[in-house]
């Protein structure tokens, strides 16, 4: 029994230490591999045509789904941007466009072209990072009942504001991913 334990709290003491040399001494490498920044060529052209910073556009992708293009949420979100099928429609009616079918946001392109120029669209209507994404994660009518309600002040928004714990919490994952992913892209 006490070589099982000697061993277990030396394979402890072994991971603690490779965690701490990992996050010490190669910060970048860690951050690196766990912001990824696949499809680059797709979110580039995106970002650009629709006026959106391609590090919030990653940030959405990795809270989203992580960059998994067949994802689906419980509520029929779907592909790496998690688009609904009422958003699909009404992307597609903003675009001017019958191009595509709604399965076809499990490609990546697509679902990045849509969910680009919607964080572009609310971007431009709420003039504020923290309010497009809480209007990407809860709908924008919910976020213009918080601002028209007064319980939030869009000229002094903070996430704490949302009354909602799921979307508070949502936007401050993204806006913490949208940091980092700003940090990595900006060394590179």
């Amino acid at each position: 029994m006490p070589k099982r334990v000697f061993a277990l709290i030396l394979c402890f003491a072994f991971t603690v230490f490779l965690v701490w040399f990992l996050f010490t001494y190669m910060p970048e490498a860690v951050s690196e591999a766990v912001y990824r920044t696949e499809y680059e060529e797709e979110v580039e052209s995106s970002a650009e045509r629709y006026g959106v910073d391609k590090a919030l556009v990653y940030a959405v992708i990795k809270t989203e789904s992580n960059f998994n293009a067949n994802a689906k949420s419980d509520i029929g979100a779907v592909g790496i941007m998690q688009i609904t099928e009422q958003t699909f429609d009404w992307l597609s009616w903003r675009l001017k466009t019958d191009e595509y079918a709604f399965e076809d946001l499990y490609e990546p392109k697509v679902c990045i072209e849509y969910g680009t120029y919607f964080l572009g669209y609310l971007c431009e209507k709420y003039n504020d990072i923290g309010l497009a994404v809480a209007a990407y994660h809860a709908g924008a009518g919910k976020v213009d009942s918080w601002i028209e309600s007064g319980d939030i002040d869009p000229e002094n928004f903070s996430p704490e504001d949302i009354k909602g714990a799921k979307t508070a919490h949502y936007v401050e994952k993204v806006l913490k991913a949208y940091k980092k992913y700003s940090d990595i892209l900006t060394k590179n």
